[in-house]
């Protein structure tokens, strides 16, 4: 099952939708079809072969990716076009699954899936870094690669998730609409990751575990 949110983007485009079927969320953790719906996201819409130019796949393979897409809700056909050159677009901004599930199947594909997106977030890092000696000085010096070691309960961390949002979420309307981006304004990209680090010894014991041994 896939669940899309109200529209909030000035086009109408609805800010998440989020992946609740096994099978959607096996779908989506294909690493050309991340890459679709980024590039639909950002560039969009496009057709099939535009999807090969971007991918580097062929146009027979990215139509296949596109409808698979389609089938769960992450894309759709844009007006216009025909056959091979009808357009598509993405569903939604930002694409959301569970954290946690009762159901193992759930479970073990949302685990897979975000696998998945950190190689991808891993992959884009490294990129970023080899090609960072092109951009201006400003630039670099603005750039961020660091990370902090906090004690946080749960809600803590969720906490400190909403208020991350909140604060970026005023700026999400310029990637839709180019007149609100201030002069010097380019695409940026913010990965978050907040997750109990376990090379910490005795600092993350397992569920169920009260912690009194020893």
């Amino acid at each position: 099952m896939s669940q899309i949110s109200e529209p909030a983007s000035p086009d109408g485009t609805p800010r998440s939708i989020r992946l609740t079927d096994p099978r959607a969320l096996r779908a989506y953790a294909h690493p050309t079809r991340m890459a679709l719906v980024g590039f639909l996201r950002r560039s969009g819409p496009f057709t099939a072969t535009r999807a090969a130019e971007l991918t580097g796949e062929s146009v027979a393979s990215c139509s296949y990716h596109l409808r698979m897409l389609a089938k769960y809700g992450l894309v759709e056909e844009a007006p216009g076009g025909r056959g091979r050159e009808k357009p598509w677009q993405a569903t939604a901004q930002f694409t959301d699954w569970p954290g946690y599930s009762e159901d193992p199947s759930v479970a073990e594909a949302s685990d897979a899936l975000s696998s998945a997106v950190a190689e991808r977030y891993f992959e884009r890092a490294v990129r970023a870094i080899e090609q960072r000696h092109r951009l201006p000085r400003a630039w670099r010096e603005a750039e961020q690669f660091s990370d902090s070691l906090l004690h946080l309960t749960p809600e803590e961390l969720t906490g400190i998730g909403e208020r991350i949002e909140a604060v970026l979420q005023p700026y999400e309307d310029r990637e839709k609409d180019p007149g609100l981006r201030p002069e010097g304004a380019r695409p940026v990209s913010l990965m978050r990751l907040g997750f109990v680090d376990r090379e910490i010894p005795g600092e993350a014991p397992d569920e169920g575990d009260t912690g009194a041994e020893g």
